[in-house]
């Protein structure tokens, strides 16, 4: 059995929603479907390798593309039109993604 991943990346232009609490899933590939429910992750920006704060993963879910709506452009705190042109700037041939919900860990030093 594989580790589940301690890691994710964020653009880093969305990881005030993510602290603020605002942005509640992301919408990824295959090769990032893999973490587990109940697991705390490390957050941290994509462009600086820079951590941010940590999440609790509270559901992995197949999504089609075609299938992403409103509520999820709500969740990622984005225009559902925004939405759909970012993921396919980042995926661009992929219709079968996934929806990684969390939740912010508060963390107090």
């Amino acid at each position: 059995m594989t580790t589940p991943p301690t890691k994710i990346t964020f653009f880093e232009m969305l990881t005030p929603l993510i602290v603020s609490g605002k942005k509640t899933i992301t919408i990824r590939d295959e090769s990032e479907s893999h973490y587990v429910p109940g697991t705390q992750v490390e957050v941290f920006t994509l462009e600086t390798d820079e951590k941010v704060c940590d999440i609790e993963i509270l559901s992995v879910e197949p999504l089609q593309f075609d299938d992403i709506n409103e509520f999820h452009a709500e969740q990622e705190a984005l225009e559902l039109s925004k939405l759909k042109t970012l993921i396919r700037e980042i995926y661009p041939d992929i219709d079968q993604l996934y929806a990684i919900t969390y939740k912010l860990i508060n963390n107090e030093s």
